[in-house]
């Protein structure tokens, strides 16, 4: 009996990763797994068509709702090709169209010409008030930038590149291997279609170099754990002149002595004593963005309950408005009274009625009532 392994599974996915998260796993391990890279191994060979397989279940909307619910059953006796049996080859068709594209050397389809850039990451620690009014700063990131000298192209000044004689400028050969034509990567050009008899001496070819690099970001109010800001154009140079990638700036936030964060709602713990808690009164709050909110505090106010100010929290992030600032009270018992208090307090006890305290009473009561 043949064991079936559950296509996230194979695909090293959750099952709520969206089609993105699924499309770059599968790159991955197909490059990883496929038969060129493992000189034939068998078992790399049974992994990669099974993948394969996966991938090209999940990546069908259909196919993906149908799987989620029956499982492989679902493509039992052809349910999964409409009936009629047909093999889909939309996963072979990526694996020429993705692998062989970045495993060899070109770009998206095995397209001529150099590749683009990649996209580089950069960590930024920012306070709660910078997440509440926004902020302009500067960072300094070292990153592969287009060369001066040859103006990106990798080819010595007033020389250019040339047609790759190898694949005629496909940036792709093809042999046969029984009944199948393969596609491979230009051995020559490396699949860029073009070959540089004068390379650049600052650059070497590449068309680019390693520079030192200020940026100014803009952080906008609002922003939160993980918020990214991109940077187009701002990441890695492409090769010989090819588009650029962006620099994503992740932000996070550090920890603020006062506040606690849940979206846009801001929460404070605020303990008062318990005369303030027994008569009343009202408390000040900071503000993230420096302003002060009054907080009246009811009369009989208990230990857990929750205030809220609207408006007072953090703004919406490219929107309007503010969410709500949201006090939680915890009445403080004294423990430094002086003799004057003391005596003070026991005259309150003398007068002590219960009704001063319905809670303490009841649970009393009912104390008394399960003892008989």
């Amino acid at each position: 009996m043949t064991t079936e392994v559950d296509f996230y599974e194979l695909l090293e996915c959750d099952r709520g990763a969206d089609d993105a998260v699924i499309k770059a796993s599968y790159r991955k391990l197909a490059m990883k797994y496929h038969p060129d890279k493992n000189d034939g191994c068998k078992d790399s060979e049974s992994r990669f068509k099974a993948i394969s397989e996966a991938y090209d279940c999940l990546k069908d909307p259909q196919k993906r709702a149908a799987y989620d619910r029956y499982g492989h059953a679902a493509f039992r006796n052809g349910a999964g090709n409409g009936g009629g049996g047909a093999q889909d080859f939309g996963a072979f068709s990526d694996i020429f169209e993705n692998i062989f594209g970045e495993f060899m050397g070109g770009g998206q389809r095995a397209a001529r010409g150099p590749r683009r850039g990649a996209d580089l990451r950069y960590d930024m620690e920012i306070t709660l008030e910078d997440a509440f009014r926004g902020k302009s700063t500067e960072v300094t990131v070292d990153v592969s930038a287009a060369c001066d000298s040859c103006s990106g192209t990798g080819a010595t000044p007033g020389t250019s590149a040339k047609s790759c004689s190898t694949c005629a400028g496909q940036g792709k050969v093809r042999a046969q291997q029984g009944f199948f034509v393969v596609e491979r990567t230009c051995p020559t050009c490396h699949g860029v279609g073009q070959v540089i008899a004068d390379p650049c001496n600052a650059c070497r070819g590449e068309g680019r170099v390693e520079k030192t690099k200020t940026l100014t970001v803009n952080i906008p109010p609002g922003v939160d754990e993980g918020t990214r800001v991109r940077l187009t154009g701002e990441g890695e140079a492409g090769m010989r002149g090819a588009p650029p990638g962006d620099l994503y700036i992740f932000l996070h936030i550090t920890r603020h002595p006062l506040f606690e964060r849940e979206g846009t709602t801001l929460f404070a713990r605020a303990p008062i004593s318990f005369t303030t808690a027994s008569l009343g009164g009202e408390i000040q709050i900071p503000g993230p963005g420096g302003e002060h909110h009054s907080i009246k505090i009811p009369a009989g106010v208990q230990s857990g309950r929750e205030l809220r100010q609207r408006g007072a929290g953090m703004p919406v992030l490219q929107g309007r408005g503010r969410g709500d600032l949201v006090i939680r009270i915890e009445v403080e018992t004294p423990t430094r009274l002086t003799a004057k208090q003391k005596e003070l307090l026991e005259q309150f006890r003398a007068t002590e009625t219960g009704e001063e305290n319905p809670q303490t009473t009841g649970f009393f009561k009912k104390v008394k009532g399960a003892w008989g």
